[in-house]
């Protein structure tokens, strides 16, 4: 089995971590597979430094690669377009995004999608696409040792960088400065999660929510919009905290947390169980190529 990923992606967001930890995993299953990225796009860099087979994105590549490959995997909403356009294989499509579907002309060119939340699942059902063209693959991230110590926390509130207006970052500086406390806005979650006392994601739209599940899986404890799929990630008071989406709120989680640690530690343990028991890298690698035998089946 072949499968050509495409990701037009320019940025290392959760949508790109997840292709490479997917391919990462394919290759241990033994799935050959291709990634076609723009060249110098930082899933490119980290895909060739993992020594992957990653080509850059274009027209030609793509029409002639997808009719060497078993199966096209399209990543992202562009990616999702070209394939639908020129791929000449069946087409899986990975939707991570929140919004109702805009284009049903392109809805109607892929096999299966794998929806990345029972919510997103549902947008798809409002926008008409056929239940039995919809599998349900939830992020998986890599759980390792937490980057926080059991018996200690920071004392940085980190949150995404991010330009998207349906993201939260004004929200988060103007929650942050009612909490009294400093606020890191970050581009390297694996490095700056690291001693950070809460993880806040603050959003107006979100499918999932796969930077969470690394803060979870850091051992960090989070504070999180109560919007999307996130509530099928976060527990109230049970794993991380949901918020609705107004200052005084979110900077009154975010002084309940840093006053009381014996509630973040305890949080931040039963996340990590969480992302263990639903939602580890081989949960996701095993459902997604249990998804390409479905479609290679029919």
């Amino acid at each position: 089995m072949h499968i050509l990923h495409l990701d037009s992606g320019r940025e290392m967001r959760g949508g790109q971590w997840q292709v490479l930890h997917l391919m990462e995993g394919l290759r241990r299953e033994n799935v050959d597979c291709t990634l076609l990225s723009p060249r110098g796009s930082p899933l490119w860099d980290k895909a060739r430094a993992l020594g992957l087979d990653v080509r850059p994105l274009g027209l030609w590549g793509l029409y002639r690669l997808s009719r060497q490959s078993d199966l096209v995997h399209a990543h992202d909403a562009r990616a999702h377009t070209l394939a639908a356009a020129l791929a000449g294989a069946p087409l899986v499509v990975s939707r991570r995004v929140a919004f109702p579907i805009r284009s049903r002309w392109k809805y109607r060119h892929a096999s299966r999608y794998a929806a990345v939340s029972q919510f997103v699942k549902g947008v798809m059902l409002d926008g008409g696409v056929p239940e039995n063209k919809i599998s349900v693959v939830y992020d998986g991230v890599p759980l390792g040792e937490p980057a926080v110590h059991a018996e200690t926390l920071g004392e940085t509130v980190v949150a995404p960088a991010s330009g998207d207006p349906r993201k939260g970052t004004a929200l988060a500086r103007e929650a942050t400065r009612r909490a009294g406390v400093d606020l890191l806005l970050s581009r390297d979650l694996e490095s700056d999660l690291a001693g950070a006392a809460l993880f806040l994601y603050l959003t107006h739209s979100e499918g999932l929510g796969s930077a969470i599940l690394m803060a979870m899986a850091a051992g960090v404890p989070v504070i999180a919009s109560n919007v999307g799929g996130i509530p099928e990630i976060v527990r109230h008071r049970e794993n991380g905290w949901l918020a609705e989406n107004e200052p005084e709120p979110i900077a009154a989680a975010i002084r309940e947390l840093l006053s009381d640690r014996p509630l973040a530690r305890s949080l931040a343990a039963r996340a990590r169980q969480t992302v263990a028991e639903k939602f580890s890298l081989d949960q996701m690698i095993h459902n997604t190529i249990h998804l390409y035998r479905q479609v290679l089946s029919c």
